[in-house]
């Protein structure tokens, strides 16, 4: 009977009013210097130019009053933005360092209602979890529809290795269909063995009974924050990232204003608003300090971290859940832009800007990915390209009198002075949630705006207006551009995509015939560099970790790519030399740190040297071959004079990062222990790949033809005498 209740609550909660689609003329006319909202239809694309960011600095610095100033530029923060320019009030945005820098880009990228809430929605009889589960399936599928270009439905497949388990996951995973209605993205369905096989063929097979399959959706995450953020920018909102609040202001104890900092040249100045909201994430609690030194920290920080593997670990078009870890926590294993990522741990953390993956969290969850593959996919800890870790801000609710347990879901409060807080629930119900935090700013501060209601519910995205799956064809034939390129842009920019080919050099070849590849390994090209940087993009971890995503796809490729990107924002930025150096060497610190470089380099150096004899005589050869001078270590310019041999002509950056990845002990050179060790990380799987490795073995092909040639040249000098 309990069970049927549920279903009960479950169909009344599906039934809802339907929501009217707004459609209201353009009006770009200015009401006084702010240009008010145009919500000319929700379908219509914006052709308003970006500002520059000199040009939202300058607005910031101009005197103006704000209704609101929204602290925060992570997925909430800019949701923020959007839902308050669109009513018609006057907003800012600020952000301390780049937007979606922090959790925001470092999520699991699925769109989700939830699969494991519900199931405590039913167990345990909790309307407030169905509640949740229901809001968020709403807004799963109000974001594949408002951004198409970087959203897709994903197939993931629940694994069941128990003959119980099959109608038990079967009737848990159709409640979650049918809780979606006609919000639902596609209907579940059983699988075979067989077919759960043919589909997953990585899947380990002993005692497989079946799989159930499932939809949710997928996201580019920092692509999605920026196109957001733009698309408020495109309709009013003054947004500016690398600009931080240091200080608040009150007048007769309610707030006035704030004291903010660029950033990037130190410049400080005031700006004032009617009302500001804190919507800083991990940080919720430095920005409430600020208005109250003594109240009590509401966030629980916890460390997420995923790992990113070779996209081979997993089917194009399918992921898989396990939802039985050792610890008890889901892991995802998903396919994402030609990768796999798996996560996410769930550890308590101190909250820093610089969160940092450890060894321990990608050692556990590689051992459970090991659990769900068949013994001929091989887990190698030299598989992980990326790892990175994302600050979770779990929050106690500050407006109920027990704050000791964690609120389920987000949570807004407003505090005596009219700071208004927004903390906690997901990327999946940004908008949402931002709704609800300018419904509360504008009660709490009393504001005026054109529209009483949200107007972003099927409001599209920056990218989406004129988007198609096919577009991707025009950009290859209207530009010749690589059809994998173009499907990039496509995917990545939408109809903005045009713009970006605009701008891509000629590659001097028959084809494609623009578009340089800034890595050969991945279709990132010139173009975006320089797009970037009108998208906000100001240092080199704003270009390779968030306008690209190629530091969350493969570390060592981004480093490698890095000397070019400089090169292009250095002309876009007029950059000198010493902040070209600048900025390569903070965006190696950051690859280091952040993106998982530093932990796989020392996991590969904790690994004994396991070679034979002849394994170690072979490598001790090629070493030899390499260092001619016999100095007992390899330089920079024998490693230039080794790939000139092949024909090879590299930078001297990339020079600097090929030794880079086996130099240990960090003097600027190769000597033969650390070139041991690195074949042996190698043979044992530890390391995956490495340049100076094939270096080497190309160069003693090299020298062993030399060699042939020259007894062949000898022979027969001698026989012609």
């Amino acid at each position: 009977m309990s069970r049927r209740r549920i279903i009960a609550s479950g169909v009344a909660g599906v039934a809802g009013a339907a929501l009217a689609v707004w459609a209201f003329s353009a009006d770009d006319s200015p009401v006084n210097w702010y240009s008010a909202a145009t919500v000319s239809a929700k379908t219509v694309r914006k052709n308003r130019p970006l500002p520059t960011r000199t040009e939202q600095v300058a607005n910031l610095q101009a005197g103006h009053t704000y209704d609101l100033l929204i602290i925060g530029g992570g997925a909430t923060g800019v949701g923020c933005a959007l839902d308050a320019t669109t009513r018609g009030l006057r907003t800012a945005l600020v952000e301390a360092d780049d937007f979606a820098s922090g959790t925001s880009s470092r999520s699991t990228k699925l769109i989700h209602g939830g699969v494991r809430y519900l199931q405590k929605a039913i167990m345990q009889l909790d309307y407030d979890q169905y509640k949740m589960v229901k809001e968020a399936l709403h807004e799963r599928a109000n974001m594949l529809e408002v951004a198409p270009h970087l959203t897709r439905p994903l197939p993931i497949l629940l694994p069941v290795y128990k003959w119980w388990q099959v109608p038990y996951y079967w009737f848990g995973i159709k409640m979650y269909d049918f809780v979606a209605g006609d919000r639902n993205v596609k209907n579940s369905y059983y699988l075979s063995k067989k077919n759960t096989l043919e589909l997953f063929p990585m899947l380990k097979s002993d005692n497989l009974c079946g799989g159930i399959v499932y939809y949710d959706g997928q996201q580019d995450d920092a692509r999605m924050n920026l196109a957001i953020a733009l698309t408020a920018a495109r309709h009013g909102a003054t947004i500016a990232n690398h600009v931080s609040v240091t200080k608040l202001y009150k007048i007769a104890g309610k707030l006035s204003g704030a004291r903010l900092k660029d950033e990037l040249s130190g410049k400080e100045w005031d700006v004032q608003a009617k009302c500001i909201i804190n919507a800083t994430g991990p940080f919720t609690d430095s920005i409430r300090k600020m208005d109250d030194p003594k109240i009590k920290d509401i966030c629980c920080p916890s460390s997420g971290v995923h790992i990113v593997l070779p996209g081979y670990y997993s089917p194009e078009h399918m992921g898989l859940l396990d939802p039985a870890t050792s610890d008890g926590r889901v892991i995802f294993f998903l396919p994402w832009l030609k990768g796999t990522i798996a996560g996410t741990t769930d550890l308590p953390c101190q909250v820093t800007h610089n969160p940092k993956p450890t060894e321990d969290e990608i050692m556990f969850i590689l051992s459970e990915v090991k659990n769900y593959l068949n013994p001929d996919v091989e887990v190698r800890r030299g598989d992980v390209l990326s790892a990175w870790s994302g600050i979770r801000p779990l929050v106690s609710d500050p407006n109920k009198p027990d704050t000791q347990s964690l609120a389920r879901n987000h949570i807004v409060h407003v505090s005596p002075s009219g700071l208004v807080t927004i903390a906690g629930g997901k990327w999946t119900t940004y908008r949402s949630m931002a709704a609800e935090t300018i419904d509360a700013a504008v009660e709490s501060a009393n504001l005026k705006p054109i529209f009483r209601d949200s107007q972003t519910d099927g409001f599209l995205i920056e990218g989406a207006h004129g988007w198609t799956p096919t577009m991707y064809i025009r950009l290859v034939q209207d530009f010749g551009l690589e059809m994998e390129v173009a499907q990039h842009l496509s995917k990545s920019y939408g109809d903005r995509a045009f713009a970006v080919a605009k701008m891509a050099t000629m590659t001097g070849k028959r084809w494609p015939i623009i578009g340089k590849k800034i890595h050969p390994e991945f279709p990132y090209i010139d173009a975006e560099i320089r797009y970037g940087v009108r998208e906000y993009a100001c240092t080199a971890i704003d270009m390779i970790a968030r306008r690209l995503r190629l530091a969350f796809l493969n570390v060592q490729a981004a480093a490698e790519a890095l000397p070019v990107v400089v090169d292009i924002m250095a002309e876009e930025l007029n950059w000198n030399e010493a902040e070209r150096k600048r900025q390569i060497k903070m965006a190696n610190e950051f690859l280091a740190n952040e993106m998982g470089q530093m932990v796989n380099r020392a996991s590969r150096d904790k690994i004994p040297i396991n070679l034979s004899k002849e394994e170690i005589q072979t490598y001790i050869k090629r070493f030899q071959i390499i260092d001619k001078d016999r100095k007992g270590f390899v330089s920079i310019n024998d490693i230039r004079r080794s790939l000139k041999n092949y024909g090879e002509e590299v930078t001297g950056e990339q020079l600097h990062e090929i030794l880079r990845e086996i130099d240990t002990n960090m003097n600027g050179q190769v000597e033969l222990d650390e070139y041991l060790q690195m074949m042996s990380a190698i043979k044992s799987g530890h390391v995956a790949y490495s340049r100076f490795a094939r270096m080497a073995e190309m160069e003693e092909e090299h020298h062993e033809r030399e060699t042939l040639k020259k007894k062949i040249t000898v022979e027969r000098s001698g026989g012609g005498l």
